[in-house]
This record gives structure tokens, C-alpha cells and sequence, in this order.
């Protein structure tokens, strides 16, 4: 439990000493770069203190411009790997509790993250359309289509909603295969343990091709490329 308590606290106090200051900042600039990237740097240095050892491939495949970079979820430990491999400031859909914590919630908001309440439908729909807009704008996306952690580390079938979002924006998707991060945190566990993280980065597949109607057909598409990526141990179960 030590480098559970040393994430924990060093988390806790990098966000009370810096987030205030950073805050500021983006208001007065109206620039949220560099608080974004301090709270990566921030994020990835801790966990690599702590024992996370990331190993990318496949950089070349992310193409420029806006994009979806669709990951598979095991671990509160693979969001510091994943996002520390992506080369370029992005936001995130994520869950409506994170932004209910204190400056951390205003933070993302203000680095243009999206909450998600997946209890709401209504609620749903308008952060939708809202990280469409953000992609307007020119911000590429992290999301999680299984809409949970997996508990054992397989892949999970991906909910359709976020692929409606890169056919109606009409850009690329990234699949992003996180392989061994479960084994550092597991689901509904505290316990930090130190381990080796391989995120993978496949060959983009363009939505834009799609219609609405066949977000289903996109959403198999990419979890069968990610799935490709994974070893056996993570590959959906049969």
C-alpha cells in the first residue's frame, strides 16, 4: 500500500499546489495548454515513480489533424499510458463524478473535457453534441467505448455513442490497445503495483465513410482492431 499512498498523495498535493495557479492562468490567457500538459507531465511522472513502466508503438499511425482515439478500459491505470503516449493535447468524455472533484472538475472543463452521465439521457445527448462542437474546434478525443473498466482485462463489447460522434464530426479513429495496465491496478482496488504498460496505436479508420445508421458496423470495426493488438490474455472472451 506505500506506492498506493504515494500516488494518492502526491496527486492530492500536485493538484492543491498547482491547480489554483494554472487555473488562473488559462482564465487570464484563455489557453488551457499548459495546464494541460503540466497535469500530464504531473500525472505520468507520478505513476512512473511509482513502478508504471509504458511502452508505445505504432505513433506513425496517428494521422494529423482531428481524431478519436478509441481505447480499451481495464484500470484507473491505463488512462496516465495512454494519455501520456498521445503526442498532441486531446480532450476526454468521461465520467460526470470526475468533475464533481474540486479543482480537478473545473480544470477539465476548462481544458474542454466532456462529462458524460450515462444515467441521462438527455444529459447524454447534449455532451455529444458538445464534443462534436469541441472537434469543430479542432480538439481530438480520448474515449472509452466499453463505458466501463473491464474487471478480468478482456475486452468488452463497445457501446455504439461515441462512434455516432466521429460520423457526425467526420474524422479518423485511432484504436488504442492498452495491454497490461490491469495487472498494476485492478478493478475496484486500491493496490498500486508496479508492471509493464504496452499501448498500441493501430492504423486509423475513417468514419466519415459511415452513415449514423451503421455506427454499429464502425463500432465492431474498431473493436476488432483493437482487439488484433491485445494478447491473448485481453482478447475478448469466446
Amino acid at each position: 500500500m506505500i506506492r498506493t499512498a504515494f500516488v494518492a498523495i502526491s496527486l492530492a498535493l500536485g493538484t492543491l499546489v498547482l491547480g489554483p495557479p494554472l487555473i488562473l492562468l488559462t482564465l487570464i490567457t484563455k489557453s488551457a495548454t499548459l495546464m494541460y500538459w503540466a497535469g500530464v507531465k504531473l500525472v505520468v511522472y507520478t505513476t512512473w515513480l511509482a513502478g508504471e513502466k509504458v511502452t508505445v508503438q505504432g505513433r506513425e499511425n496517428i494521422p494529423p489533424g482531428v481524431c478519436l482515439f478509441a481505447a480499451n478500459h481495464t484500470s484507473n491505470a491505463d488512462a496516465p499510458a495512454i494519455v501520456g503516449a498521445i503526442p498532441r493535447r486531446i480532450a476526454i468524455l468521461g465520467r460526470k463524478s470526475l468533475f464533481d472533484i474540486p479543482v480537478v472538475g473545473t480544470a477539465f472543463r476548462l481544458a474542454k473535457f466532456v462529462p458524460v452521465d450515462r444515467e441521462n439521457r438527455d444529459a447524454a445527448l447534449e455532451s455529444v453534441k458538445q464534443a462534436v462542437q469541441y472537434m469543430r474546434e479542432g480538439f481530438s478525443f480520448l474515449v472509452y467505448p466499453e463505458g466501463t473498466r473491464s474487471a478480468d482485462g478482456r475486452l468488452r463489447r463497445f457501446k455504439k455513442g461515441s462512434f455516432a460522434i466521429a460520423i457526425e464530426a467526420g474524422i479518423p479513429i485511432v484504436p488504442v490497445a492498452c495491454a497490461g495496465a490491469h495487472r498494476i491496478m485492478k478493478k475496484n482496488s486500491l493496490k498500486v503495483r508496479p508492471g509493464k504498460v504496452t499501448v498500441r496505436f493501430g492504423k486509423p479508420i475513417d468514419a466519415s465513410a459511415y452513415t449514423v445508421e451503421q455506427r454499429d458496423e464502425l463500432a465492431q470495426r474498431v473493436h476488432d482492431a483493437v482487439a488484433a493488438e491485445l494478447p491473448e490474455d485481453q482478447k475478448p472472451a469466446t
